[in-house]
């Protein structure tokens, strides 16, 4: 009879909408997952799987994420057991790092922080019950998900240079115009900069997932108090953006300026693919563009600019931060900018597709999140028509935006500014009006009668 009014019980759990909702989640990720696996074995790579299995052993791509992916998990945890994982995962990398050492292997830390991952995990099914075993999944489900992510975005730009085999970097080159070539000016000024502008820059953008680490930790702050995780957070967003922007780039493939107009990213490699060597000192003449055929190895991940986007968000979530990182959050979004055009990875009508792809996802996020109403529904509409009309303009007008600068360039820096405007006013509508609650008078003692 217990058995069969829990059976009962559990399927009425599965059936409510929410549980439906991540359990559908669930298994288009998974399977979204094992078709990039496929892919990637099918192109004679590695796949995110297998990358992220071989990891538990072999030295990590990137250590730095994964200590950031194990402080996301550990936002679920107590002081004291923050403590004992911290600790075991410095032990475990000691180790790793003498026995590279002794076999003169590559060196790189970061396995210890997935082995707590992992450890936490079993943790949560063998010794937990309950919310706290749901909680120490979610976040254990959070640290993966942003490793996770990292690997599926490696398999994707590896697709789309396989699959893509003509780019439209003359199109969009050729609507910079419109806005004066940026890539072109701040090229030349971080290289008047030096190497530390350099340095710094390169920093900023490559740890772009450290900083949102940083600030999905500050407002994920009180989970092990509280027991449960805010609806709307960082890592969301985040996310979203890292799985739709790599089907726009499958559509709008381009690969940059530092490759079609220049040496490669490190100076070596793309000049036998480019137009002509001109980034940064030489902006490309205003002719009529044309597909161009590229090589195989270059993602084609440029439009819209995702550093730029998740910058973007980065700075959209520190604003109900205290001041410091508010700072912080401003100054990446800076950085970044700098880094992606005076680097030459993206183009200025990159970074305006970009800031508008951002604003709507986020928009949309937030109208799930609250309930979809009026003003939910057109700001996304607005956003996506904006987007569209901005793809559609690269590809089909660009003569006539480099030939017209003066009004095409207003119109996009316009067409930009108009979503940032209807997203603040939205958000700002949306927020919670605080209520000052006034004490009641006190009556004034009255004076004794002798």
């Amino acid at each position: 009879m217990f058995s069969r009014i829990n059976c009962k019980s559990m399927l009425a759990a599965w059936r409510q909408p929410r549980a439906m909702l991540w359990t559908a989640a669930s298994v288009v990720a998974l399977g979204f997952l094992v078709a990039l696996e496929i892919a990637a074995r099918h192109y004679g790579t590695r796949g995110p799987i297998d990358n992220q299995v071989r990891e538990v052993v072999f030295a990590p791509k990137s250590g730095p994420l994964l200590y950031a992916s194990m402080a996301l998990m550990m936002v679920v945890l107590t002081w004291r057991q923050r403590i004992i994982a911290i600790s075991v995962a410095v032990g475990i990398d000691v180790v790793f790092f003498l026995v590279r050492w002794a076999f003169d292997a590559k060196m790189m830390f970061g396995n210890g922080a997935l082995w707590v991952l992992l450890g936490c995990a079993v943790i949560a099914v063998t010794r937990r019950t309950g919310r706290e075993r749901a909680l120490l999944l979610k976040g254990v489900g959070l640290g993966l998900l942003l490793v996770a992510g990292r690997k599926t975005g490696d398999a994707w730009l590896l697709i789309t240079s396989k699959t893509r085999p003509t780019v439209l970097d003359q199109y969009v080159a050729v609507a910079d115009h419109a806005l004066g070539n940026p890539s072109w000016v701040v090229g030349r000024m971080v290289k008047a900069t030096g190497p530390i502008g350099a340095h710094v820059l390169d920093y900023v953008y490559i740890q772009l997932a450290v900083a949102a680490v940083i600030v999905t930790v500050y407002q994920l702050r009180n989970v092990a108090t509280e027991r449960r995780f805010p609806s709307h957070h960082l890592v969301r967003t985040f996310l979203t953006i890292g799985l739709l922007g790599p089907a726009i780039y499958m559509i709008f493939p381009v690969v940059g300026p530092i490759f079609a107009y220049g040496t490669g990213a490190f100076g070596t490699g793309g000049e036998h693919l480019a137009v002509a060597n001109l980034w940064p000192h030489t902006p490309p003449p205003i002719a009529a563009p044309h597909h161009m055929p590229f090589d195989e190895l270059t993602p084609r991940n440029c439009m819209p600019s995702l550093h730029t986007a998740w910058a973007t968000a980065i700075f959209i979530h520190s604003r109900k931060g205290p001041r410091i990182l508010r700072y912080a959050g401003a100054f990446w979004l800076i950085a970044t900018l700098g880094a992606t055009l005076g680097f030459g990875y993206h183009y200025g009508t990159d970074i305006i597709a970009g800031v508008v792809f951002t604003l709507t996802i986020e928009a949309g996020l937030r109208a799930i999140e609250r309930g979809w109403d009026r003003s939910g529904i057109q700001l996304v509409a607005y956003g996506a028509t904006v987007f569209a009309a901005l793809l559609v303009s690269y590809r089909y007008l660009p003569l006539q935006m480099a030939e017209h600068p003066w009004v095409f360039g207003p119109l996009l820096v316009l067409a930009m500014v108009s979503v940032i405007y209807g997203y603040v006013r939205t958000a700002k509508r949306w927020e919670p009006v605080a209520v000052k609650v006034v004490a009641p008078r006190q009556p004034e003692p009255q004076p004794e009668l002798v």
